[in-house]
């Protein structure tokens, strides 16, 4: 026998746990653990997966992708301190999870650009309402033309590079910044470049983490 209000119960108990989970291995923005709660992991987890959505691990999607481990992805966020308004530029869009945690976050509107035509497709299926405030485009954001001339408050690019693309930094507005992740010698590290407000540029390295290279060119099967 299902009791009235039973799921409900389980589900607010799963986003209590998760929320707690996140703060027991070190995220304290409460806008964030706000969005993450807000935001339910196993809406855009592959269906045969979303039993584990709510643990701290990577899940795989189609076309040799992935979901990034939840407190990654709030690293990144934390680190990107999306003002409310912000213009956001997004590269790889995956799931639409992150997609869906910018928009929650408060930005203006998000602009996804997602190489792989199914995946897309499939974000934004699940992104719905939040489709209101975001773009999932079919395009390779490493690839200037694909990005034009707008300029963006915050970009967040979801993958690792050799290099922060030149382009993107220049997509930079007046007063913006961009979080990425670089590939070196000695692993990968999360990379946060700053234009101030009379143009000039800031880099700094952060935190290591885990993040699966980006691939360049626009995928013309999958």
């Amino acid at each position: 026998m299902t009791i009235a209000g039973e799921g409900d119960d389980a589900s607010a108990i799963g986003d209590a746990a998760f929320v707690l989970l996140l703060r027991e291995r070190g995220v304290r923005d409460m806008g964030i653990l706000r969005a993450m709660e807000g935001v339910p992991r196993e809406r855009f987890a592959p269906p045969a997966l979303c039993a584990h959505a709510r643990r701290d691990i990577a899940l795989p999607l189609p076309c040799g992708q992935s979901m990034t481990a939840p407190t990654t992805v709030a690293a990144m966020l934390g680190l990107l301190g999306v003002p409310a308004g912000a213009r956001v530029l997004e590269i790889g869009t995956g799931s639409g999870y992150v997609t869906a945690l910018l928009v929650h976050l408060g930005s203006g509107h998000v602009r996804s650009l997602e190489r792989y035509a199914g995946l897309a497709r499939a974000a934004r299926d699940r992104l719905g309402s939040d489709l209101a405030d975001a773009t999932v485009e079919i395009g390779d954001g490493l690839d200037a033309d694909a990005i034009g001339e707008g300029r963006f408050d915050r970009i967040l690019v979801n993958g690792a590079c050799r290099e922060i693309p030149p382009h993107l930094v220049a997509a930079l507005a007046p007063g913006g910044r961009l979080v990425g992740a670089v590939a070196a010698g000695q692993g990968t590290h999360l990379a946060v470049v700053d234009r101030a407000a009379e143009g000039g540029l800031a880099r700094r390295a952060e935190m290591r983490c885990r993040l699966p290279p980006l691939t360049p060119g626009r995928a013309h099967v999958l």
